[in-house]
């Protein structure tokens, strides 16, 4: 007999388990279909950093704050460390501070503290470069993951304890009302949602085609710090994400920043570089990244971007004989001024697409409002 479900998932990274988690939670019964053995696409190559400070003002600040409940009532169930808690934003300028004092003085920066150089320099001493700094905003808010572990470990423990069917290695051919057609045979479900990621031409192609999302990739880098004992408490970031991270960048005071930025890391800016440092349980820094877009991204890494990247790293932190141990690229869908779309194309049936690389932080919150919409 065809099997049936209440909810089927195509796709099963982290936006796809995040609808799963939000159908079981609702006492659905759950498939995820997906064509991999194993999460091998942007779920597992980013920073594992759930963001909040930052983000946009309004719905996705909002979907951030409730991502970051759920990943901490979900991590410790499903054998997920945390291994930091909190943003450290680094100025590096006095045009960024004033972002950092405006960002404060919102009600997204409420909870934050604003930091003096001094200040700034007691709390992480020698972690930091000796170059000049101005202060730093830390937030509470954030929590890093290692994403290479967290999502298989999530995957393992919707189906261990919420009962989530797994049809790995299956290719979805077609999406109807109440039908999903795959290579592994069909499957019948009251409710169908399909996160593609960056996959944009086997399911919908017309309608994706008709928003004009493209693809976004990103150069990463893993680094062994070099430094002994090194630990960063919190994921930093500096003065190149106030222009790039949107609550902050929307703000008035950001306007002298990037006219400087311009002046003296117009390189960065042109590669879209900025620095997010994040640190493993075993010391080593997840760091990034750039940005490019094209239907077609090229998957070989330049040295002249990665330079970028580390030259900023090196800027903020005091890294004496760091060194590469990994290079990857990342790549996500990607839809400028859209952080996320999520289209009907037909009855009981949704596409949900985060087009602005912030899966991770938001994609619990999307997928509460996507089973609110099939209820």
């Amino acid at each position: 007999m065809t099997p049936q479900f209440d909810l089927a998932v195509v796709g099963a990274g982290i936006v796809g388990l995040a609808h799963c988690l939000a159908g079981a939670r609702r006492g659905l019964s759950v498939v995820a279909i997906d064509r991999e053995a194993e999460a091998t696409g942007a779920s597992v190559r980013n920073f594992g950093l759930v963001a909040v400070s930052g983000q946009q003002e309004g719905a996705c600040w909002r979907r951030a704050m409730r991502s970051r409940e759920v990943w901490g009532e979900v991590a410790a169930q499903a054998g997920i460390a945390v291994e930091q808690r909190g943003l450290l934003v680094v100025a590096r300028r006095p045009e960024a501070m004033a972002v950092l004092d405006a960002f404060r003085a919102t009600e997204m920066g409420a909870a934050c503290e604003v930091l003096s150089a001094r200040e700034t320099r007691r709390r992480y001493g020698d972690a930091l470069a000796r170059c000049p700094i101005e202060g730093a905003l830390r937030s509470p808010h954030e929590l890093r993951v290692d994403s290479r572990l967290a999502v298989p470990r999530l995957a393992a423990w919707l189906e261990a304890s919420h009962g989530v069917r797994f049809w790995r290695r299956a290719l979805v051919r077609d999406v109807a009302t109440g039908r999903v057609e795959t290579s592994a045979g069909p499957i019948l479900a009251a409710r169908v949602v399909v996160c593609p990621g960056d996959d944009l031409l086997t399911l919908f192609p017309e309608r994706v085609a008709a928003l004009g999302i493209e693809r976004c990739s990103l150069q990463m880098l893993k680094v062994e710090p070099g430094a002994p004992g090194l630990r960063l408490p919190e994921a930093v970031m500096s003065d190149l994400s106030l222009v790039r991270y949107l609550g902050y960048a929307t703000l008035p005071a950001t306007a002298a920043l990037r006219v400087r930025l311009q002046a003296e890391q117009a390189a960065h800016l042109e590669h879209g570089v900025h620095l997010i440092a994040a640190q493993d349980a075993d010391g080593a820094l997840v760091v990034g990244d750039s940005h490019h877009y094209g239907w077609s991204p090229s998957p070989f890494s330049r040295q002249a971007v990665d330079e970028l990247i580390l030259g900023e790293l090196r800027a903020v932190l005091n890294l004496p004989g760091a060194r590469v141990v990994e290079r990857w690229v990342g790549v996500h869908a990607s839809l400028p001024g859209t952080l996320m779309v999520r289209d009907a194309p037909a009855p009981g049936v949704r596409l949900v697409i985060v087009t602005s690389g912030t899966g991770a932080s938001t994609a619990f919150a999307i997928a509460e409002e996507t089973l609110d919409e099939l209820a």
